[in-house]
């Protein structure tokens, strides 16, 4: 038993198979963390929620522009009508 694993038989050159499931898992682990693309698409997510905002903002403030303007109309025709 070795480091607290203890080898089945059946296990014997799992690990070191040129083929094996674990061993194709571990290089697709190890080349997504060295693959530089994953902090590019973050920042490009960061930008696009910042952009939402904006818009959101600016959409909000138009529209509570827009609803002033049209109950200040709105009250000056009344005014006008009657």
């Amino acid at each position: 038993m070795a480091g607290g694993f203890l080898a089945k038989p059946w296990m014997d050159g799992f690990l070191e198979r040129k083929g094996s499931p674990m061993r194709k898992f571990s290089q697709t682990l190890v080349s997504f963390v060295k693959d530089e693309s994953g902090p590019t698409a973050v920042e490009y997510a960061v930008m696009l929620a910042l952009i939402i905002v904006v818009c959101i903002t600016a959409i909000t403030a138009l529209g509570t522009n827009a609803a002033n303007t049209f109950s200040y109309v709105g009250t000056q025709v009344g005014k006008t009508g009657s």
